[in-house]
């Protein structure tokens, strides 16, 4: 056997290693995934005697759905989570992209400051911050209990991450002599932000939007910090009237999960040509 047979067998076994890891690692991330669609259309008996099982004991059924849908009144839950992920994502993506616009095409001390501080934000968890920002809130401000604060919220938090990635991918990927070009055929600056470096951030766009838009969906922490009243109650804090003290009601909780990952699966699958263009799109080529 020469030594080029002999390589080519190497490679066609570290290949096998590597997708057998993959397959194995892949099988982890989406078996929790597919255990609630599985146990979603089955009573609580046939869920709690074998999860595993594809059908129950007592056959199919899709009453689960219905019922999960009036008693967490998913419809109001639902508009709630939808105003609040689609206005904090959109706010997000317009002043992360312009902040990082502003810092990238001026070499000032204070937007270097700026962005130094964005950046050492980061690193601050929010349990540090949550019981502050809600006494001085709600005991100061009054504020708690509306919308509009927990949006405000929202794109506070997720701002640094976001001009962060916009400050790479604009620095890397927005050339100077695009907008210098603009400004000499009679732009303004405003006009070139949004008609020429704008557009050219769509994959960063996309990204940002999709990691926000997961997080602000499937975020319960804050909302339950925030909303305390029932008809403010976005999904995640809909779904805790399935916990009783005593007993759970499996069922209905598996199909209000299953029902909370769509409008995200959806989204993503959208989106999803988007990501690693957009996460690479900053990297130093």
């Amino acid at each position: 056997m020469d030594e080029n047979t002999k390589a080519a067998q190497n490679k066609k076994v570290r290949h096998v290693i590597k997708m057998i890891i993959l397959i194995l690692l892949f099988a982890c991330f989406i078996f929790p995934f597919v255990l609630v669609v599985i146990n979603v259309f089955k009573v609580k008996a046939d869920i709690t005697s074998n999860p595993l099982a594809l059908i129950g004991s007592h056959g199919f059924t899709l009453k689960n759905f219905p019922e999960a849908m009036k008693k967490m009144n998913f419809w109001r839950a639902f508009g709630n989570s939808a105003l609040i992920t689609v206005t904090s994502t959109i706010l997000t993506i317009l002043f992360a992209s312009m902040t990082a616009y502003v810092i990238v095409r001026n070499k000032w001390k204070a937007t270097g400051a700026l962005f130094g501080m964005m950046i050492a934000s980061m690193v601050i968890p929010f349990q540090v911050l949550m019981i502050p920002l809600v006494s001085l809130y709600g005991g100061v401000f009054g504020l708690l209990n509306h919308r509009a604060t927990l949006i405000f919220m929202h794109v506070g938090f997720s701002l640094s991450m976001a001009t962060f990635m916009f400050h790479g991918a604009i620095h890397t990927n927005v050339p100077l002599s695009l907008e210098e070009a603009a400004i000499i055929d009679g732009c303004t600056r405003w006009q070139t932000y949004w008609k020429i470096v704008f557009p050219l951030l769509k994959p960063t766009i996309a990204t940002v939007a999709i990691i926000d838009a997961m997080a602000f969906w499937n975020d319960y922490l804050l909302p339950s910090l925030v909303l305390a009243r029932k008809e403010l109650y976005t999904i995640p804090i809909a779904t805790q009237v399935f916990y009783g003290t005593y007993s759970t009601d499996i069922g209905l909780v598996m199909a209000a999960l299953l029902l909370a990952m769509l409008p995200i699966l959806i989204l993503y699958v959208f989106l999803q040509r988007y990501i690693v263009e957009g996460v690479t799109s900053g990297a130093v080529k």
